[in-house]
């Protein structure tokens, strides 16, 4: 059979999940395990002055004292090293929720009943959560160091890039802290096994990077180490190798016994780590027309008490600094600072938001500054699709787009002219409920790094055909879209095809899932893969047909291998498989490709939001959400759509309802999800999809990322409809989330300004 890529077909792993199969590490059966409880700080920055333990009977405590792992530097390049975590705090407590005992029993509830007669002394040191006050150095985390600055990037500051420029605008942006908060918590397990090998098993986004980390923090080859990661409930940047995990394997190797921890959802709203967190300033000028000559952002983010991949992840928002517009003077500063906090790290476009937030939000505010429709001034700036490859002046190569066509597709669906009437239709009645009109165009990259991917694929004795990964599904639908590839290229039943992953020991290599790289390099990797088979196939048929192998094809419609011009005889995957498994050549069939691209992949598309603003109590409903979502070819649209939905379903959450905030003592008040409010279903629109697919040149089968690009087109879209229904109250803009109490703030001061 053939025809798979491009079809709408059912999800292969659904059943297992409607079922309640799924095979997570909470379900794992490991006789004779030890259950971990982490005691965290209840304090948000304090000296250890002792632990009291006396009190703890049938459990077995241990300290930092006793936990033999060096401190955990950050590896991202540019991030202060010497702001290293311990996995269990020995003498200061940077964050509320830090670990500073471990405690093991031989269940669950005793391991929770220990942990409570665990007592800890804290001398309170001095606190900080602003990051302004942090960038200021009052106080310092690590006095030592005489900073808290633990990342700076600058380019482009020099000189003023606003000189000559007829309309100059600014302001302020706050991508707010954010909780991943994935269905699944995370969870571990980890033993070693007779052959004294470390096993671990890991609800993770990365197994061979996990198993590569564990290795090195533990001091061992990576060949002592296997992780194994099964389903997983959701990750969103969040579920990488983490100290907890760290700790379980080191647990098992030091008591000798299997050693397992499932995070409570508080704990996960504490310690995960959170995201986005940066507030940026924004300049841009340009002409009285529209013409957009100049931008400048500076960016200062919240690292959280220990730098992780969240201190680089402004490097990613200065590589999209100027989005879709070809802007010929960028500047752009940022700092990550550390704070009384926890740490923030990859969530959803990692980055690559918070650059579309500023520069949407920047546009929005020069269209009003030079009285200027906000589409006109965006179609006045885009990059032509006639330049691409283009590189922009932040000095990144986008690889192809059509950026013009997405705007008109998505003002069209929406009925962008006849809402604009209907608008100074309620503006002239004075109405207490006022339309706002919000547009969103937006690049990103996918894959920016580049990384490559590993791929093998084999005929097995039935004559269907394993493909063993590098990549790893954590809800992206891998079995099912890389079964479609695979099953096209061999010309086989999507259901003889099966999709192997997870596993180090049986996948040789891989990079796993972030960025929205995996299909674009782990389905290239699988489809190169396949049709080496099936060349290796054709030499193989050619000896059991007496024929020349280049007269040799495979019709892919009927899954069977003739000579040219002559349907018979001919040759079946599973005819072919048996006659190899007589001749013991079935191996004969199994090849294995890495895939590395040239560069990275640029995503695009275009997104309105319409509101209803009651200018009364601030409340906000969002009535439509129309998005144009261009992520080249497009290999399974069900997939694809689903992962439309959630990304914009997230983007939405940021725009209007989802915030991280910690009191001014540092102390969290949203543990939970009572008081993190991020929205169901029931909150939201039905969302109004418009197709468009441009194929990339950086790999043969035109994909891009797909995973996030919702999440980064939805929330300027949201927010600057919100402001734009506020507009003739005097209102220039709202923080996130732009609902309620923020939303009745910011009417407040305008009308207190006039």
């Amino acid at each position: 059979m053939s025809g798979f890529v491009g079809q709408r077909v059912l999800r292969k792993e659904d059943p297992r999940f409607l079922r309640g199969e799924g095979r997570y590490v909470e379900n794992l059966e490991l006789e004779g395990a030890l259950h971990v409880v982490f005691v965290r700080s209840l304090v948000p920055h304090a000296r250890i002055s002792g632990i009291d333990t006396s009190m703890v009977e049938g459990a077995r405590v241990l300290t930092g004292a006793d936990i033999g792992i060096e401190p955990l530097a950050p590896h991202y390049p540019g991030i202060e090293t010497r702001m290293a975590r311990q996995p269990v705090a020995t003498d200061v407590v940077r964050f509320a929720g830090e670990i500073v005992t471990v405690v093991l029993a031989d269940t669950q509830r005793d391991a929770v009943d220990a942990a409570e007669l665990v007592f800890v002394d804290y001398d309170p040191l001095p606190i900080v959560i602003d990051p302004e006050r942090a960038l200021a150095g009052e106080p310092f985390l690590y006095p030592e160091l005489g900073t808290n600055v633990c990342s700076h990037l600058a380019v482009g500051i020099d000189g003023d890039p606003f000189e000559g420029c007829e309309v100059v605008a600014g302001g302020r942006i706050v991508s707010q802290r954010m909780a991943p908060a994935p269905l699944e918590p995370r969870s571990s397990a980890a033993r070693v096994d007779e052959d004294g090998r470390l096993h671990v098993w890991l609800s993770t986004q990365t197994p061979h990077s996990d198993r590569d980390g564990l290795a090195r923090a533990l001091g061992l080859d990576p060949s002592e180490v296997r992780v194994i990661a099964r389903d997983v409930g959701g990750g969103f940047g969040a579920k990488t190798l983490s100290t907890e995990d760290i700790l379980v394997g080191w647990l098992a190797r030091e008591t000798g016994r299997p050693v397992r921890w499932t995070e409570t959802r508080s704990e996960s709203m504490l310690a995960i780590g959170h995201c986005r967190g940066q507030i940026m300033d924004f300049t841009i000028g340009g002409s009285r027309d529209g013409k957009i000559e100049a931008y400048r952002l500076e960016v200062l983010h919240e690292a959280g008490a220990y730098p992780n991949v969240g201190a680089f992840l402004p490097m990613l928002t200065q590589w999209m600094q100027s989005g879709v517009y070809a802007i010929p003077k960028l500047a752009y500063e940022s700092n990550s600072v550390v704070t009384n906090t926890a740490f923030t790290t990859a969530f959803r476009g990692a980055g690559r938001p918070e650059a579309a937030q500023a520069i949407e939000r920047a546009v929005d505010v020069f269209a009003v500054e030079a009285g200027l429709d906000p589409a006109d001034v965006r179609r006045k700036n885009f990059i032509g699709a006639d330049s691409f490859p283009f590189t922009t002046a932040s000095g990144v190569t986008y690889d192809s787009g059509d950026y013009a066509p997405a705007l008109e597709r998505a003002l069209e669906a929406v009925g962008y002219d006849d809402l604009r009437a209907e608008q100074s239709r309620l503006r002239e009645s004075d109405d207490p409920r006022q339309l706002g009109i919000g547009i969103s165009v937006y690049v990103e990259v996918t894959n920016g790094g580049a990384e490559p991917e590993f791929g093998a694929v084999e005929i097995t004795p039935e004559g269907g055909a394993i493909l063993r990964t590098g990549s790893f599904s954590h809800g992206q639908g891998h079995e099912t879209s890389y079964a479609q590839i695979v099953a096209d290229k061999l010309g086989l039943d999507l259901d003889s095809v099966t999709v192997v992953a997870g596993d180090t020991d049986d996948v040789a290599r891989g990079g796993g899932t972030y960025g929205s790289k995996s299909l674009q390099i782990g389905g290239t990797a699988a489809a190169q893969a396949a049709t080496e088979v099936v060349e290796q196939a054709k030499q193989l048929v050619a000896e059991e047909l007496e024929a020349n192998p280049v007269d040799v094809v495979l019709d892919l419609e009927g899954g069977r291998f003739h000579v040219t011009g002559t349907p018979e005889p001919s040759l079946t995957w599973a005819e072919l498989a048996a006659r190899l498994v007589e001749s013991d050549r079935l191996a004969e069939l199994h090849v294995e490709r890495d895939f590395k691209p040239d560069g990275g992949t640029f995503p695009f598309g275009a997104h309105v939001a319409v509101v209803r603003v009651d200018t009364e109590t601030g409340g906000v409903e969002l009535e439509r959400l129309v998005a144009v979502d261009d992520a080249g070819r497009i290999i399974s649209p069900t997939i694809a759509e689903g992962q439309r939905h959630g990304g914009i379903g997230s983007g939405i959450g940021q725009a209007l309802f989802e915030e991280f905030l910690y009191d001014e003592d540092a102390n969290p008040l949203s543990g939970n999800l009572l008081a993190y409010p991020f929205p169901s279903a029931a909150e939201l629109p039905s969302f109004e999809l418009v197709p468009m697919e441009t194929p990339t040149p950086m790999n043969e089968l035109g994909a891009k990322g797909i995973g996030e690009s919702g999440t980064i087109g939805a929330t300027p879209a949201v927010q600057n409809a919100v402001v734009d229904a506020l507009l003739p109250l005097g209102v220039r803009h709202v923080e996130m989330p732009a609902n309620g109490e923020n939303v009745w703030r910011a009417i407040q001061a305008a009308r207190a300004a006039k």
